[in-house]
């Protein structure tokens, strides 16, 4: 019965592994989706392009060569024989493993996707996608999961934080500053010296945080497939969890002291950062190690957001190197501190904190710079040999007009849909635009004409500008005013309206906000614009209501237009003029 049990057991977690690997090739769902939404929608089609293709051409590469040297006979501790077992020995293959290694092969190479988005040529990163899945990843991976010389002296990395998530971090850092900034990203003098570091917000963040659920979720399969018990599974769920949870609390908390408002976009980069950090101790750490590793994770992330882009002047859209590179690291080092025998299946390894000396973080140092090195100078030689035989930027009316049309022949990746870039939504009350007077009664006629002025241009207000006596008005105005001015319109008798969504500036200079710790230019807002045409109407009273509904005691609250109108043409009728209006006013 023991031994039947035992059996039973073992096809149980044998399934379970191969659940895993679903859940792992999942996460590439995740990724395009965070990618995408952290980037500007022109560009979108190009980067689920990317997404996609890391994982097929890495199968393809994987099954060729990568396999072999990832799992094959180990040769002097450094690389796996290469084989074609696949294909000259189906029957013994050792499947579970091939598809497991593919998915964690895939996610290696997607990472760098993100920081190199909006100005990378595609033929280039299908070439870099090919080399790193077929020779960097396989052999450093050798050394710490193919019984190479890191597993050899004991170097623990469960799930990859150093396999996969550092070495991933370290190709998207060295991409990104190879392949350069996106235009206008960087403002600088004369001498080249950065004055500026501007924002550029993602244009889907909805679609950014359904990414960072799917691969919160595809990570429970990511850290635990490999687990041999349910009480290891089981630990492996609970630090999984523990850790982006507090890193997303300890960055909400961390930005909204630092930036007066919780930044979402940061918070979501969070989670990810603290499922980077446990992922290599995963199996190893009980709660209170899982607490700490989070909340380092989650200040770190901010750290790595602010020193690309103030410091080092790396222009990375997604956050990448932040979550994976720095993140990497630290869950690779945080082994060798809290690492625990209380952890269900951990008998050995004991961290600095829990009373097993230095031994443990030293063998984790050894293996974070011996592989940190290899993926660098690797990377370095890759995509120095890419720029120079292919180039890896692509031209600058390309990276203007969108990688979707000019690499992929794509006008739009939301056929249907109206897309708009807009910096930001919102105006805060300041020195440049607070006139005083908050009621539209109390404010003088100055006031009011400077909160919503008037461009008369068919002539006076009082007499008729031409003969028909039909004007049209132009109101521009806040998104939030809309309903206000429609009712007013309304209850003065005018019922046709069109309505058009605008964004534009206007001389204020507003209050800028900040998007992952970057101050935007408040230069573009969304707006209203509504159009009518009255005759019967007196112009003045459509002008005075219009003043009166928009009035907040704040420049920019709006602006009126009055153009004469020569000809109204009913098309249904054949109406002319005065008549062409009478239902529609």
């Amino acid at each position: 019965m023991e031994t039947i049990l035992e059996q039973m057991n073992g096809e149980v977690f044998g399934v379970w592994f191969l659940i895993g690997a679903a859940l792992v090739f999942w996460m590439q769902a995740g990724f395009a989706m965070v990618e995408t939404g952290f980037t500007r929608a022109k560009n979108a089609g190009n980067i689920l392009m990317k997404n996609l293709m890391d994982f097929c051409i890495g199968c393809v590469v994987f099954i060729v060569i990568g396999f072999g040297l990832l799992l094959g006979e180990d040769l002097l501790g450094f690389i796996g024989k290469p084989g074609f077992d696949i294909f000259t020995a189906y029957q013994d293959f050792d499947w579970s493993n091939f598809i497991f290694n593919l998915v964690f092969c895939a996610t290696t190479a997607t990472i760098v996707s993100g920081a190199m988005a909006e100005r990378t040529k595609f033929l280039s990163y299908c070439v870099y996608s090919g080399v790193i899945s077929a020779l960097i990843y396989p052999i450093e991976a050798h050394w710490i999961w193919g019984g190479g010389w890191l597993s050899q002296m004991g170097f623990h990395d469960f799930a990859g934080s150093c396999a996969i998530h550092m070495v991933g971090g370290i190709a998207a850092l060295i991409g990104a500053k190879l392949v350069g900034p996106r235009l206008g990203k960087f403002e600088r003098d004369k001498k080249g010296r950065v004055t500026k570091v501007k924002a550029f917000p993602g244009h889907n963040i909805v679609i950014g945080a359904l990414g960072v659920f799917i691969l919160w979720l595809g990570w429970y399969g990511f850290n635990g497939a490999a687990c041999t018990s349910v009480d290891q599974l089981a630990s492996v769920f609970v630090t999984t969890t523990i850790a982006p949870s507090v890193a997303t609390v300890v960055c909400m908390l961390f930005t909204w002291l630092k930036y007066k408002k919780p930044d979402v976009s940061m918070c979501l980069n969070a989670s990810l950062a603290g499922l980077v950090a446990i992922t290599a101790g995963c199996d190893v750490t009980d709660a209170f190690g899982a607490i700490v590793i989070g909340a380092v994770s989650g200040l770190l992330v901010c750290f790595g957001v602010w020193l690309l882009d103030y410091k080092l002047h790396i222009d990375d859209p997604v956050g990448a190197v932040a979550v994976h590179m720095m993140n990497g690291i630290w869950g690779t080092l945080a082994v060798g501190l809290f690492a625990t025998t209380s952890a269900p299946g951990n008998d050995t390894l004991t961290g600095l904190f829990y009373g097993g000396g230095f031994s443990l973080l030293g063998i984790q140092f050894v293996g974070f710079v011996s592989v940190a090195a290899w993926t660098a100078v690797c990377m370095l030689i890759v995509f120095g040999l890419i720029k120079k035989i292919f180039g890896l930027r692509v031209t600058e009316e390309e990276e203007i007009e969108g990688l979707d049309s000019k690499e992929h022949g794509l006008s739009s990746a939301y056929a249907g849909f109206s897309i708009v870039d807009m910096t930001d939504a919102a105006m805060e009350t300041n020195e440049n635009t607070s006139i005083g007077a908050e009621s539209y009664e109390e404010a003088s006629e100055a006031a009011r004409n400077a909160a919503v002025r008037v461009e008369n241009i068919s002539g006076t207000l009082t007499g008729t500008s031409l003969e028909t006596g039909m004007n049209k008005v132009v109101i521009i105005t806040k998104l939030s005013r809309y309903d206000k001015i429609k009712r007013a319109l309304n209850e003065l008798g005018v019922t046709g309206i069109t309505v058009t969504q605008v964004t534009g500036c206007g001389i204020q200079k507003g209050t800028g906000q900040m998007y992952r710790g970057v101050e935007m230019d408040m230069t573009l807002l969304p707006k209203i614009k509504l159009e009518i045409v009255v005759s019967k109407i007196p112009v003045e009273k459509v002008i005075e209501a219009a003043k009166k509904t928009l009035y907040t005691g704040k420049i920019g609250d709006g602006k009126i237009f009055v153009y004469p109108v020569s000809r109204v043409v009913k098309i249904r009728t054949g109406e002319e003029n005065y008549a062409a209006l009478q239902d529609v006013e």
